[in-house]
Order: C-alpha cells, then structure tokens, then sequence
C-alpha cells in the first residue's frame, strides 16, 4: 500500500512542478534510494503499462543489463541455465548415458557411457533415436537442448525408446533407466613419446582432481617420466580443482595463486605439501581460448619455474564470480575478487571500454597477427612487470603470455573443410562409415594402438566423401581439395577412431596435426633447452 502512496506522491509532485508557484522558492527534489527506485519503477510497469506485462520476464532482463554494467564476467541464469551450468561443473547429471548428434533431423548415438544405462540395456553406437516416452525424437526439428530435455531426468525414471539399427528391419524397443552420468575433465591421455605422457584436461570441475590424478598414475605405469598438459580450449571452471592439480607438481608452501577484492578479506592458496609429481618435467600448452582456473594453473607453473609454457597468449579471465541462489532456482554470479598470480600478476585482461570492446579483444588479436606472428609481440609497460621465483621477467595485465610461441596454423583449414564441418558432411560421414563396418572394425584393430598405426585413410573413402559433399551442396575446389587433403583425411581417421574407441583416440591421431603439439613433444625432450627458459633473467618469447 505504501507504494501506491509514494505513486501517488511522485504524480502530484510532477503536476504541481509543471506549474511552480512564483511566490514560493524551489524545493529540493525528493531523493529515492536505489533499492526504492528500482521498486517503485517495477510498481510502475505493473499498475501503468499500456499493455499486459510478464512482470518476471521483464525483471530479469533488468538484471541483466544491471550486471552488463558491472564487468563481462558477472552473469545472471534462470532456473534452466542455472541446472545445466551445475551438471557440467559438477562432474554429472542424471541422464541415459549417450553421446549424441543431430545430423539431418536424424537423432544419432555416437557413443555409449561405458556402465551407463543404455549400454546395460544393449544400445550401439550408430543406433538411430527414432521415438523417447512418445516423443518423436528424428526428422522433428529437435534442437540439441530440445533432445537433452527428453532424455535427462530424475534418477530412477525410465524412458521408453524405439531405436532403428543397420541392418534391422524392425525398430527395438528399449526400456532406459536414467542414472547418474559422469562428465569428464580429462578428454584424452597417453603416451605421446617414450617416457613422455600426454594428458588433455578439458574443463575444471569437482571431478577433475581424481580424474588427472587416475591419469596420471595410468601414465606412470606406462613409464612417463615427463608430462605434457594440454590446456588447449579449456574455458577453467572451479579455482579450487585447479589449486588440487597445481599442487600435484609443486613443493610444499610453493604459491599457487590468491585473491583479492574491494569488499573482500585476500585468500591465499599454497601447496599443502610436496606433490607425488614434483620432479618430473612438465610442458604446459595453452592457447588464447585457455581461460580462468586454466591460467590460474598455467601462471602457477610459470610463476614457480615449475615448466615451461608454450602456446599463445591466454584468454585473460581473471576474476572471482560468487554464486548468489535465488529460492526459484536462478542464480546471480557476481564478481567479488580478482585472481593473482604468486608474482602478483592480474591475469585479468582491461574491460574498461565496455563489453563489446571487451568481447572484440580475440578478433583484434587475429587482425593485428598476435596470433600468427611471432614478431608481433604484446606491449607490456614497466608498471606490469613481475619477477618469478627465479628471477625471470614476466608480466601482467592480461592473460598468461607463454615461454616459447606456436603461431596459430590457419593455412589447411580452406572453405572447403570449413563448409564440411559447418554442414555436418565430415561427422555423418564418419558416422556412417562406421555403423556399416563396426563390427569388422572391433575385430580388424583391438586396441587404439593398433587402429593408430594401422588404420588407413584410402582414396575411395575420400572419394566418398566428396560425393555426400556434393550431394549437400558442398563444391570441391580443386585448389582446396589439394590443401586440405592430408589434413582432412588424418581428421575422419581421427573421427572415426573416436566412434571407435573414445576421444583419447581422436587425439593420438590428430595431435600430431596440431604444431604445438609436435613443438610440445620436441621441447620437453630437449632437457638442456628446458632448462635454457627457466633459467633466462631476462623476458623473451621464443
């Protein structure tokens, strides 16, 4: 009721203000808090509005452009988006275990969860989706978020699915019990050389620890005696699973990173104590998609002279979001600290232009050839400049700059490949590659090991994939069939060897595609030169 008063004082007031009294001086404008002003403008909306209004719609987009005025980083996500960030950060969600793709409305499994609940009841890889609990699931149009509605769900519930698989003339019914679903940091590890590991770290979650540490100990049996950690796209996550990592290469007490902010007491985080892989040699990749809990394990390494880092400049995320629930399930994410580096960096990148200047920053890099260029160095001012444990000049202000530069390859990827991955062209046809030869395939190559070596790439399948090409409109310049070929043949190996196996087999065979990868493995066993990085005084990107 005292809102209405207010309304009803705010209107008078502007009446009488429309005609002033000469007799009278002015008055001091009646002065509302904030909290009072975004209130009474809700009220407003809702009594006034010329037409209906869906009052929690239009709060939440005032939320938003509230939070957009902040930072880049802080965020608000309604009950939907607040579910699915969880599950991916929480290392799982409840679900019937598949890999999935949506090629030509036609609703594919690409791959079973290994003890999950369609493996249990017997689905394939290659199986087709047509119908879930009466839904129709292929040639319906259905969205990649659309399918993950239907088949996630409380465990304990069932789905009842009709599956079409080669070579059956009849659809099979399955009955699905949803369970939990992991989802896993590490995408791939194995051993890139002798003695040399090589471990694929994806996202930084509650599982991540365990997951690297498993790793890790699978490597060590093979005879890893150095480590290659690919950081490579990786977006970050939790600060505290990539503090666990740190700590597995690190002496105790050795700084890891902390944080700090206007409203907040500074956090520090060091090693417990000696990690169980403190002495072998690690090369860390990174690339300028590798952000927050990414670079916080990145700049840890290199602030120590724990390894070397090599790659391109880092995305340059470096602020603390607090999650803040709402009872309705939405979350606000706000920004609370920054993270600094032991040195006292601030990997954070400026974002004080604003959020499209902030969110251009990756596109200038391309332009101004930072990415390609080895010559095209980073201009650091004196005022960012830090020392590491050793001595060493690095510097601050925006992203984790590596030891040794890979420029960015963008001479295979022509128009051509390009338009095969944008139309879904590559992935189906190595999806139906396999479905028809799998079980020859299973019984040809037992182990990813042998599929790498013995796998072959013939001119026919490349002539069948030109042909599904065409078909989908995708013409073949011969210019850039000739460029991409080698390239595009080792990517449907590798595609294949996933749908095979798993995405450890993508990378064995397409790593070998990617310099800084091939710079990765020459680097680590090149001890003298290693230790030539850590020891240089002076700052200096090779």
């Amino acid at each position: 009721m005292k809102y209405r008063y207010i309304i009803a004082a705010v209107v008078a007031a502007v009446q009488v203000m429309a005609v002033p009294a000469k007799s009278k001086p002015a008055e001091q404008p009646f002065v509302f808090s904030p909290e009072q002003k975004l209130r009474l403008t809700e009220r407003i909306i809702e009594n006034y509005y010329v037409d209906s209004v869906d009052m929690n719609r239009t709060v939440e987009e005032g939320i938003i452009s509230m939070l957009r005025t902040l930072d880049p980083h802080s965020s608000y996500s309604n009950r939907e988006e607040t579910i699915e960030m969880t599950e991916t950060l929480g290392g799982g969600f409840s679900g019937v275990g598949i890999s999935f793709n949506m090629l030509r409305d036609t609703l594919f499994v690409v791959s079973t969860v290994i003890g999950g609940p369609c493996e249990k009841v017997g689905m394939l890889a290659g199986d087709r989706i047509i119908v879930a609990n009466d839904t129709l699931m292929s040639g319906a149009g259905r969205s990649t978020s659309d399918v993950r509605k239907i088949l996630r769900g409380p465990k304990g519930t069932t789905v009842r699915m009709k599956v079409q698989r080669q070579n059956e003339p009849e659809l099979i019914d399955f009955v699905v019990t949803r369970d939990e679903i992991p989802i896993y940091s590490v995408d791939a590890h194995y051993m890139a050389a002798p003695g040399v590991g090589y471990i694929k770290i994806v996202r930084f979650a509650e599982s991540t620890e365990k997951e690297v540490k498993d790793a890790l100990k699978a490597l060590k049996k093979q005879g890893m005696k150095r480590l290659i950690i690919d950081l490579q796209g990786n977006g970050g996550g939790y600060m505290n699973a990539a503090v666990a990592v740190a700590q597995l290469f690190l002496d105790k007490g050795d700084e890891i990173v902390y944080t700090k902010g206007l409203r907040v007491q500074p956090s520090y985080y060091s090693a417990a104590s000696t990690g169980p892989y403190r002495d072998i040699e690690v090369v860390t990749m990174v690339d300028q998609s590798s952000a927050s809990a990414s670079e916080i394990l990145a700049g840890a390494f290199q602030d120590n002279d724990r390894g070397v880092v090599i790659g391109r400049r880092t995305f340059g995320k470096g602020l603390v979001q607090r999650p803040f629930p709402f009872p309705d399930g939405s979350m606000i994410r706000l920004t609370t600290a920054h993270y600094y580096t032991p040195s006292g960096r601030s990997i954070q990148k400026p974002y004080d232009e604003g959020e499209e200047d902030y969110n251009k920053d990756l596109y200038r890099r391309l332009q101004s050839g930072e990415l390609t260029d080895s010559t095209m160095s980073v201009a650091h001012p004196d005022s960012l400049r830090f020392t590491t444990s050793n001595g060493r000049v690095v510097y601050g202000g925006g992203g984790i700059t590596p030891d040794i530069f890979v420029p960015l390859d963008t001479t295979r990827v022509t128009p051509y490949y390009r338009d095969l991955v944008a139309k879904g062209v590559l992935n189906r046809y190595c999806l139906q590659y396999v479905d028809s030869r799998r079980k020859q395939l299973k019984s040809d190559f037992k182990t990813v090991d042998d599929f790498a070596c013995g796998f072959k790439v013939t001119d026919e399948m490349m002539t069948g994939l030109a042909q599904m090409a065409e078909a989908d409109s995708v013409k073949a310049v011969p210019d850039e069939v000739a460029a991409s070929r080698d390239y595009l043949s080792t990517i449907v190996k590798a595609l294949i060897g996933r749908d095979l196996f798993d995405s450890s087999a993508y990378y064995q065979v397409a790593n070998p595609l990617n310099p800084m990868y091939l710079r990765a493995v020459e680097v680590i066993n090149d001890t003298r030169r290693m230790q030539s990085v850590l020891a240089s005084p002076d700052y200096a990107v090779e």
